[in-house]
């Protein structure tokens, strides 16, 4: 079991770094391992790339790393993935870590994520960081926990049957603060656990999903609708920010229909930008490419300057 999870996160994490290629060079962040939450975990330390533009502050995108939820310490490889396009635009990259599953079980995953989000903006004038924007993007179960960022804001608690979960949590100092995101970039994140076996129903007790669940999926279908943004679509409508969906129509370890059925109720909400399938694209490998990373920073751009407007 152990060499299967690790052969996974070999694979989930660093295909998308191999497609970006065009940055073999690692870039050293401005700050480095901050620590979020107040404490000594390093799957809850983030760093803050700032473009070299000498500005006062800058527009925010947070982006989060795909492992199949099992990494608790991958943010470099968002960055080499997702970030150099995003820093070029003018936007500062804000990389997080995150509790694995094996570290603890979901909700977790998105309280860190809502909590790095408070962070964020609790210290922004100390990292130059400008939060009357802040966008959110990943890849995989990146892409899963920004979209769920997403369709979760100004949610806390979410009670499906017997289950409720915490959504918003109590990870740091900076509780008082809000984890809204003002604009999501899904790239080929599961999104559906309900259809993730051939686009038809769950997988078996030894799927990424069932150890983030902490349960055979099979087994816990209210935690099966919890865990996938999916659900809140319909529900939340009036308080999520606008999407913009990557697939590859050639990934085969997310299957396409999860951003297409996603992309469909977003689409109902009013909430969707675009889904674009990108042709004989692969679980980051071709799905990845300049056309693509040019309509993710236009479409940050584009809603940076919507929220700034309206503001």
């Amino acid at each position: 079991m152990k060499s299967r999870i690790k052969s996974l996160l070999a694979l989930l994490v660093m295909v998308p770094v191999v497609a970006s290629a065009q940055f073999p060079t690692p870039v050293e962040p401005d700050w480095k391992d901050v620590n979020y939450a107040g404490d000594d975990l390093k799957a809850h330390n983030l760093d803050i790339y700032l473009p070299k533009t000498q500005q006062k502050t800058y527009k925010v995108i947070v982006a989060i790393y795909g492992s199949a939820w099992f990494s608790n310490d991958a943010k470099p490889f968002a960055f080499m993935s997702l970030g150099q396009p995003l820093i070029d635009a003018g936007f500062a990259v804000v990389c997080i870590n995150h509790r694995s599953s094996g570290d603890a079980k979901f909700p977790a995953q998105i309280q860190d994520v809502k909590a790095a989000l408070r962070f964020i903006r609790a210290h922004a004038a100390e990292y130059k960081l400008d939060t009357s924007f802040v966008g959110i993007t990943g890849f995989s179960s990146g892409g899963h926990l920004s979209a769920l960022a997403g369709v979760t804001n100004g949610m806390t608690t979410r009670t499906e049957g017997d289950t409720t979960l915490d959504l918003e949590g109590t990870v740091g100092d900076n509780t008082n603060c809000s984890s809204r995101v003002d604009a999501v970039v899904d790239w080929f994140g599961p999104v559906d656990m309900a259809h993730m076996e051939n686009c038809e129903t769950v997988k078996d007790d030894k799927s990424p999903e069932a150890a983030l669940m902490g349960a055979a999926p099979a087994d816990r279908p209210n935690l099966v609708s919890l865990i996938s943004p999916i659900t809140y679509v319909s529900l939340n409508a009036d308080q999520m920010p606008r999407f913009l969906v990557f697939h590859g129509d050639a990934d085969n370890v997310v299957p396409h229909c999860q951003s297409m059925f996603f992309s469909e109720e977003l689409k109902k909400a009013g909430r969707l930008e675009e889904f674009i399938t990108v042709p004989d694209g692969q679980h980051g490998p071709v799905t990845f490419n300049e056309e693509t990373f040019k309509r993710m920073v236009s479409f940050f751009q584009q809603e940076a300057a919507a929220v700034t407007q309206a503001k």
